[in-house]
């Protein structure tokens, strides 16, 4: 259950099948970054794939020297793309991928375009979305809702996205989704009619226990996307924004030409996946011992080359020598420039105040806290109604609400009427009327008990005391103790029963007698979009849970900007988103 994997494994299969020689890779602008969030450029080169086009640039040169391989989305606007270069060919020859389902006529159509007989292979391999981290993925869809239910176009979008994310990892799902959510149950219908439809591609070895797909709604936690982040991933989203890997550091005072912007990428940098589930306190210390380590290795380089075999020395060694000092100067900058920010805009003290209406009940002590902080001219107007929102979202019933007293405290702050109107609309997005579960009740004694020595092991766990409403979802999913009236299982379907997943949704057997066992194998897809914080708890279940494997995805991956454009997006505020073999089907003409 290795995302990342998955995908690689397409793109390296499309490459073999190609066999030997120049070959040019032909993508749109979504496969681009299917492709890019895997596989470095240079990586890409020692297969002997020498250029990168996309089909819709108007100026390629023809190049019969190179054999095309075509990685695309099945798109009306693709294939008529393809079939205007099959008319007049660039390439020798065309292997054509197709990132998900094609329909028929699509293929006939190709076909019919293909009058020089210059297409070798058509194929579907299914790398639909992004990979992001091994168990996170997304589809970069910003605004899927309006109002509470699905935007049509992006309905059909994440369910192409969410079927081939299955496909690749060769899962056909029992399906479970968030009953207060009109969206959820309608995107696991969709869902299940593709499996229906397509049950010739969902044909994969039983195991034991089915697969589990879980579908949430951003709605039920809004809490998590406005909170700071104090981890390494996770804060460089909150701060800087991650695109595709991809941090943009252009608006960073004096920042160098070569590192206006930088990638992140696990896959390629040993410092950093080391390092991206840690908290700020260790990067720092840890960025330390790298620079330390960088000077130690730094003078030998430089010593006088005497001799041939110093010079053959210096050579092999400078790849390794510079790649070192690439992630040296781009980690020390982008530490750098959290550590400015965070000093800046005083996030310590939010940060603290943040966790205290997260995790705490003690209203008079948050509202003082706040109101507070609305005081101090270095909270920016954005931090400043991000902990509105936040009081507003756990004090919204609360006997003595202070919410007006506070919106009033921010007109006076002179924050933006954009800002404050957003208030309103979150909670319109995410209030305790919209919830299925109740994110802020009150803890039982073991769980208060936990909470005061998790207080009690050092500084940093102030702030990172909260954790997602979906590691309570999953711990209990993985325990069986997800309740079916909360989270029920989709009905029952009309598959047919020699289908090897017709138990999976056959209308004679209840959920209780396939789930006699415990769920292994967990897709957990967040309408509206996941955060970085969420695929922690999931990666620290992973790696606590002996025999449980989950997948995260979502709409998007959020951080607080994002989501807050999401929640404008849904228009809500006008009223007040393992196998060593790949699964792929062949689409022959032959």
């Amino acid at each position: 259950m290795n995302v990342v994997f998955a995908v690689k494994q397409y793109i390296s299969k499309m490459i073999e099948d190609s066999g030997p020689g120049m070959k040019v890779l032909l993508m749109d602008k979504e496969t681009t970054g299917i492709v890019s969030m895997v596989y470095t450029q240079s990586e890409i080169l020692q297969k002997e794939v020498y250029l990168f086009e996309r089909i819709d640039s108007q100026n390629r040169e023809i190049m019969k020297h190179l054999k095309a391989i075509c990685f695309l989305r099945p798109t009306k606007e693709n294939v008529d793309y393809l079939i205007q270069e099959l008319r007049r060919p660039k390439y020798s020859i065309y292997f054509i991928y197709f990132s998900n389902v094609i329909s028929k006529s699509d293929v006939k159509s190709l076909a019919e375009a293909d009058e020089q007989e210059v297409v070798a292979e058509v194929q579907e391999f299914y790398g639909d979305y992004i990979a992001v981290n091994p168990h996170l993925f997304s589809l970069n869809i910003l605004g899927c809702c309006q109002g509470r239910n699905w935007d049509p176009v992006q309905l059909s979008r994440t369910t192409q996205g969410l079927t081939a994310l299955l496909l690749s990892l060769k899962k056909c799902p029992m399906i479970r989704y968030q009953l207060s959510s009109e969206a959820a149950k309608r995107l696991a219908e969709c869902v299940k009619q593709v499996i229906t439809k397509e049950y010739e591609l969902f044909e994969f070895r039983r195991t034991e226990v089915p697969p589990l797909l879980l579908i949430l709604d951003r709605c039920d936690d809004a809490i998590t996307p406005l909170l700071n982040q104090w981890t390494y991933q996770a804060m460089v989203h909150e701060l800087l924004g991650i695109n595709n890997n991809r941090i943009d550091l252009s608006r960073v005072p004096g920042i160098s030409k070569d590192l206006r912007e930088v990638v992140l990428s696990a896959e390629n940098d040993e410092f950093y996946a080391n390092n991206m589930y840690l908290n700020f306190a260790e990067i720092g210390s840890n960025i330390k011992n790298l620079m330390e380590d960088f000077q130690k290795k730094k003078p030998k380089e430089q010593q006088k080359l005497e001799s041939i075999a110093d010079m053959k020395a210096f050579v092999e060694n400078y790849p390794q020598f510079k790649k070192m000092s690439g992630t040296v100067s781009k980690h020390v900058t982008v530490v750098g420039e959290l550590s400015r920010l965070v000093s800046e805009r005083n996030l310590l003290e939010v940060s603290e105040v943040e966790q205290e209406l997260a995790c705490q009940n003690d209203h008079s002590s948050a509202l003082q806290n706040v109101k507070r902080l609305l005081q101090n001219p270095r909270v920016t107007e954005f931090d400043a109604a991000r902990l509105v929102m936040l009081y507003a979202l756990h004090y919204e019933r609360h006997s003595s609400n202070s919410l007006p007293g506070l919106m009033m405290d921010l007109r006076n702050k002179g924050v933006s009427e954009k800002y404050r109107k957003l208030v309103s609309a979150v909670i319109e997005y995410g209030g305790k009327r919209v919830r299925g579960s109740d994110l802020f009740s009150p803890k039982d004694a073991v769980a208060i008990t936990k909470q005061f020595l998790k207080g009690l092991k050092g500084v940093e766990n102030v702030y990172t005391q909260h954790q997602p409403f979906l590691h309570e979802t999953l711990d209990h999913l993985i325990k069986g103790k997800l309740k079916e009236n909360l989270y029920p299982y989709l009905g029952p379907s009309t598959l047919r029963d020699s289908s090897p997943f017709s138990l999976a949704f056959s209308p004679t057997i209840n959920a209780h007698m396939i789930f006699n066992h415990l769920p292994q194998d967990i897709v957990v897809f967040i309408i509206g979009g996941a955060t970085y914080e969420e695929a922690l708890t999931v990666y620290n279940l992973n790696r606590t849970t002996p025999g449980v494997r989950i997948v995260l995805g979502g709409t998007t991956v959020h951080n607080t900007k994002s989501f807050l454009e999401e929640v404008l997006a849904s228009g809500l505020h006008s009223r007040s988103k393992e196998s060593s073999q790949v699964t792929s089907r062949s689409v022959s003409r032959r």
